[in-house]
C-alpha cells in the first residue's frame, strides 16, 4: 500500500514509522531484525531503508603502492526492503539517492523495485563521499534529487530512458522528498530552500519527510509555510531522541540544525550517560505528544539500528 493510502486511511489518526540502515556488507541480515523485532508491536505501516553512497578506502600492496578503491558499506538496500516485507509484511520504504548510480542503474533498480511488489521511495539526493569536500554527481547520473524525482515521474507515466521502447509499462510509485524546517545547510537561506522544496512538490512527489528538529515551533512554521503556498501532501516530521551528549555538538554539526537551550543544559546537568539518555527519551515524548496533538500523520523515527529509545517513546505516546 502506498504511504498516502497508508495516512488516509487512518482518517486523522497519527501513525509512526521508523528507518533502518541495512546491514552491513558481511553481516546477516538477522542483525536487521533484531532490530526491528522490539518495535513491531505497535504495527507501524511502513519502515524506511537508507541507501548509503560508495566511499573509497585505500589498499596497500606489497610494493607500498596504495589503490583508490570504491568501496559500498551497506550495499543491500533492495534485499533488505525484501526481506522485511516477506518476513513483517509491512512496506518497506527504500530511499533512492542520485550519488553512486548513473541514470541507466537508476531505472533498472526501479524497474527490480516494481518486480518485487515496492510502490513506495523516498527520493533524495544523498551526502557527499566521506573524501570528498562536497557533493559530486556521479557521471551519467543525476545531480539534484529533482532530476531523480522527474526520472521517477516519467516511469510512473510510462516514460523510460530509451524512447524507442514501445508500449512501456506504466510504474506505480508513491513518491516521497526531503524537508527541512530548519534549512538545508548548502541553501543560502529558508526561502531559497523551500524554493527547492516547492519544486519537487510540482513534479509530482506525494509525501514529505523532514529531518529531525527538537523545536516543535519550527516544524509548525514548516507546514504552515507549505499550506500559505500551496503545498497540501502529507508532511511527516523525522525525529530522533539524543542519547548521548556528544550529539549537542555532533547533531548540530553534521545535520545543521539548532539544539533548544532547555534541552542543552538539561544536558549540561546530568551526571552520566544514562541520565542522558533519559533527558532525550523524555523530551522526544513530548515533542511527540505536541505533535500529535498538531495533527502530524505520521511520527517518523530515525532509529540508527538502536531500538530502545524508540520503543520507550513509543510505549509513551501511543
Amino acid at each position: 500500500m502506498k504511504i498516502s493510502e497508508h495516512i488516509k486511511n487512518a482518517k486523522g489518526k497519527t501513525l509512526y514509522s521508523f528507518e533502518i540502515l541495512p546491514p552491513i556488507k558481511g553481516q546477516s541480515i538477522q542483525s536487521i531484525f533484531n532490530a526491528i523485532d522490539p518495535l513491531m508491536e505497535f504495527a507501524p505501516p511502513f519502515i524506511d531503508v537508507t541507501y548509503l553512497r560508495e566511499d573509497y578506502i585505500y589498499k596497500q600492496h606489497s610494493n607500498g603502492l596504495l589503490e583508490k578503491v570504491a568501496y559500498r558499506k551497506r550495499p543491500s538496500t533492495v534485499a533488505t526492503c525484501a526481506a522485511i516485507m516477506n518476513k513483517y509484511k509491512v512496506d518497506a520504504v527504500p530511499h533512492l539517492i542520485c550519488g553512486g548510480f548513473t541514470k541507466e542503474e537508476t531505472e533498472n533498480a526501479l524497474i527490480d523495485l516494481q518486480f518485487l511488489g515496492i510502490d513506495n521511495v523516498l527520493v533524495l539526493r544523498g551526502d557527499a563521499r566521506k573524501s570528498d569536500s562536497s557533493f559530486i554527481p556521479t557521471p551519467g547520473g543525476h545531480a539534484y534529487a529533482s532530476e531523480l524525482l522527474q526520472h521517477v515521474v516519467n516511469m510512473n507515466n510510462g516514460r523510460y530512458l530509451h524512447e524507442d521502447m514501445e508500449n512501456s509499462e506504466k510504474t506505480d510509485f508513491c513518491i516521497g522528498v526531503a524537508g527541512y524546517p530548519e534549512k538545508h545547510f548548502e541553501s543560502p537561506n529558508l526561502d531559497t530552500d523551500f524554493n527547492y522544496l516547492k519544486k519537487k512538490v510540482e513534479l509530482g512527489a506525494d509525501f514529505i519527510v523532514t529531518q529531525m528538529f527538537f523545536d516543535n515551533s519550527k516544524y509548525k512554521a514548516f507546514v504552515d509555510k507549505c499550506r500559505a503556498h500551496g503545498i497540501h501532501i502529507p508532511i511527516i516530521p523525522g525525529l530522533k531522541p539524543l542519547t548521548n551528549s556528544k550529539q549537542l555538538v555532533s547533531l548540530p554539526k553534521i545535520f545543521h540544525l539548532d539544539i533548544p537551550l532547555e534541552l542543552s543544559e538539561a544536558v549540561h546537568a546530568c551526571k552520566s550517560e544514562q541520565e542522558v539518555r533519559d533527558v532525550g527519551v523524555e523530551w522526544m515524548i513530548q515533542q511527540c505528544k505536541e505533535l500529535k496533538a498538531m495533527d502530524a500523520p505520521v511520527l517518523h523515527f530515525y532509529t540508527m539500528g538502536n531500538p530502545k529509545p524508540t520503543k520507550r517513546i513509543i510505549e509513551a505516546v501511543f
